[in-house]
């Protein structure tokens, strides 16, 4: 690849990079090896304290909150929401997706249990940036639903879910959101112990799951910090509660084996009943993963550099289309084969990922500006998809990203940061289903974030400018875009309490070299998907209103929103077929996007150290094109009420999780049932610190209820888990 030529440059910047972000902090004035560590240990315990006021308890009880660096008071992020350690830890699944599917707002993926990523706002793939500390993930799970997202939940110290206007400072492709993973593979304190660890063990019955996470922080000396954690993750074919495959599906692969019996072919219908009647377990779903990863921090002061790096490896298994062949991108020789069914061949995928990644956050003073973050990304990833025990297609993805951000002082009139970013990718498939051509895409982009006035109204905006490149050699194609997307918020603040607001944006994005050179088989989605050359921008308008905050013991968040897309790029059926499937072409058109969402948590009772509360969610989302068609694989309307006892030493949950019918559908795509998911759990802090142990058991569908997600495009055929006994013990010290 040219890359490699591209990567030896990026060395040398990096470390130029780093020697000069270090130089600010360096030139302080000196003081002695004393002061130095007493200063360091101060600003330690300070950055301690100010975690336990505002984040409780965050340091390192691996919590998941909203709170992403420099926009923490910030309103122009309207849709919010804090999924806490328990909840994580009661979760236990691999995929980002999977473990925030339960928040407002949010659905996931769900093509197979080794690759699942987050929906939101019915947004999904170009539209959603999944994070790492504000930089890519750097995999391909953006390019298709079957590829997993290289991120293991269990050892992050927390995920933020960003919704709302302010998201476009982490790109154009944010339009639907951003998850953004904060992980401890660079450390940003020093722990107040010589070692310290966390170690998670976990267990459940549907998947069969063997799960082993840890981390170890330990200090060496009194400003470096030396970081390791590791992972292991092992799970059987799924279990489901009924019949693998929809009832829609189930019906025609019925009427065609009565077909096939009606014509004398008594073994193939036979063949098609018995895939009719799959039930109980998903086929070729089993998982395993492992992952390592290594970092060193220096601390100087208020200021941290660091470094790591880190290998993800997973295996993981693409369920088929039960009675249906497996579709190949070539047709075999003249004459060969003909009259004759080819079998379909077990689908698996082996992917793996390195990745090194370097952070300076200085603190320049009490000046106009008060901190400087810079960070830098490499990765090195492939993935292979086998057929049978043949290679089919081989994913090569080279990239680099770097981010510099310079948050303002909050003492001045106005508050926020301002920043640049640039990223660079070199895509190569190779196979026979290979349905995107090699392409390279580097963009630069700087944003600015600003919020005005002493309250009790304010004023925020936000604005990124971003230069897209994106070339394919061997088609011979090179396309560029400029692109400004801004956004405009009025806020009101009574006091820390409540807040409400509202905001205007505007944002544009480039095609995706996906949508702009695909031509070829999509095994995974099952379409021959013909990408478009000379697709233009899109852009949206939205308009977001929303309130938050606390009343009378009661926490709540609630959102409304519209989105007017004008050249919203999408795939659209033909009805023609190539290779054996049906192809799909990239088009545009406009779109409306509408939706609401909220969650309340109210306490019922409170005494004596037992507190009893509710917890309700809400999400709903209409999306349709400026034809009337409605716009595929939108959740459907999702409602969740919980009751939960809280005491120091227990908590007990007990939770309903209700998802509506989808019958607004396209031409296209199947309808989904209702269905509804009880689930309870218990959390159990057997010592008296009530913090260093966590044991956690669970039962989650307790009714072994098939359910199907509406988002997913294998929901036909890959039902949720059914009934499904976990229990896991977290252990901190």
């Amino acid at each position: 690849m040219k890359f490699a030529t591209f990567t030896s440059s990026i060395a040398l910047a990096t470390a130029a990079s780093l020697s000069l972000a270090a130089f600010p902090a360096m030139a302080q004035d000196e003081t002695s090896a004393g002061e130095a560590v007493e200063e360091a240990e101060a600003a330690a315990q300070r950055e301690r304290l100010d975690d336990d006021m505002h984040n409780r308890q965050l340091d390192y009880k691996g919590n998941i909150i909203v709170s992403a660096v420099g926009l923490q008071q910030l309103d122009l992020l309207a849709g919010t929401s804090v999924l806490e350690a328990d909840d994580i830890q009661r979760n236990l699944n691999g995929q980002i997706g999977e473990v925030l599917a339960k928040l407002p707002g949010v659905s996931a993926t769900s093509f197979a249990p080794g690759a699942s990523r987050p929906v939101l706002r019915g947004f999904q793939g170009e539209r959603v940036k999944v994070l790492i500390d504000g930089l890519s993930t750097a995999d391909v799970s953006n390019t298709s639903a079957d590829h997993a997202t290289t991120i293991e939940p269990l050892t992050a110290e927390r995920i933020e879910v960003l919704r709302g206007p302010a998201v476009l400072l982490f790109g154009s492709q944010a339009i639907g959101g951003a998850v953004n993973v904060i992980d401890k593979r660079i450390p940003r304190r020093i722990p107040t112990e010589s070692v310290h660890v966390d170690a998670i063990v976990a267990a459940d019955t549907a998947s069969d799951l063997r799960n082993f996470a840890a981390s170890i922080d330990a200090p060496l000396g009194d400003s470096l910090v030396f970081h390791v954690d590791g992972s292991f993750r092992e799970t059987n074919d799924l279990e489901i509660g009924g019949f693998q495959i929809a009832p829609v599906l189930r019906q025609q692969i019925l009427d065609l084996a009565d077909e096939e019996e009606g014509e004398g072919e008594i073994e193939e219908a036979e063949e098609l009943r018995e895939a009719a009647g799959e039930d109980s377990i998903i086929p070729n779903s089993a998982t395993e993963t492992w992952t390592v990863n290594g970092g060193l921090s220096f601390f100087s002061g208020d200021s941290v550099f660091g470094a790591s790096v880190g290998y993800y490896d997973t295996d993981y298994g693409v369920p088929g289309r039960p009675g249906t062949e497996h579709a190949h991108g070539e047709e075999g020789e003249e004459g060969e084969g003909e009259g004759e069914e080819e079998e379909e061949e077990i689908v698996t995928i082996g992917l793996e990922q390195f990745r090194a990644d370097a952070l300076a956050d200085i603190d320049l003073g009490d000046g106009f500006f008060q901190r400087l973050k810079v960070r830098l990304g490499y990765s090195d990833y492939t993935h292979t998809e086998f057929e049978g025990a043949e290679t089919g297609t081989v994913f090569d993805t080279e990239s680099f990203e770097a981010r510099l951000e310079i948050a303002q002082s909050d003492t001045g009139p106005t508050r926020g940061s301002i920043g640049a970013q640039y990223s660079y990718r070199d895509f190569e498939a190779i196979g026979e289903e290979a349905f995107v051509a090699p392409n390279t895409t580097e963009q630069f982009a700087l944003f600015a974030l600003q919020e005005f006035g002493p309250g009790p109204i304010q004023i925020e905006a936000a604005g990124r400018l971003e230069f897209t490149d994106v070339e394919s050699d061997p088609l011979d194609v090179s396309r560029s875009f400029t692109n400004f997307s801004g956004a405009l918020g009025l806020v009101y603040e009574s006091d820390d309490a409540f807040r409400a607001g509202l905001n205007l944006s505007r944002v544009e994005r480039a095609p995706a070299a996906e949508e702009l050179f695909a031509d070829g088989p999509h095994i995974a989605t099952q379409q021959f998907e013909i990408g478009d050359t000379n697709l233009s921008t899109e852009s949206a308008w939205g308009l977001e209103g929303y309130v938050r905050g606390q009343l009378g013991g009661a926490e709540f968040s609630f959102a409304i929103y519209q989105q007017w897309f004008d050249d919203y790029i999408f795939l659209s059926g033909t009805g023609d077929e190539e290779d054996g499937l049906p192809v799909f072409v990239f088009l545009q058109d406009d779109a409306d996007y509408f939706g609401l969402e909220g969650e309340l948590s109210l306490p019922l009772y409170r005494s004596g150290g037992v507190t009893l509360l509710t917890d309700l969610r809400a999400s709903y989302i209409d999306a349709e094109l400026d034809d009337g068609t409605a716009v595929p694989r939108i959740p459907p309307l999702e409602l969740l009420g919980a009751l939960e006892a809280q005491t120091d030493a227990f908590d007990l949950r007990a939770e309903v999780q209700w998802f509506d019918d989808q019958n607004d559908v396209d031409a296209f795509e199947t309808a989904t049932d209702s269905f509804t998911f009880v689930n309870l759990s218990m959390a159990w802090r057997p010592l008296p610190s009530r913090e260093n142990i966590t044991l956690a058991l669970s039962a989650d569908n307790i009714f072994d209820v098939v359910g199907r997600r509406h988002a997913s495009f294998t929901k036909d055929f890959v039902p949720l888990a059914g009934r499904n006994i976990k229990a896991s013990v977290r252990f901190s010290f």
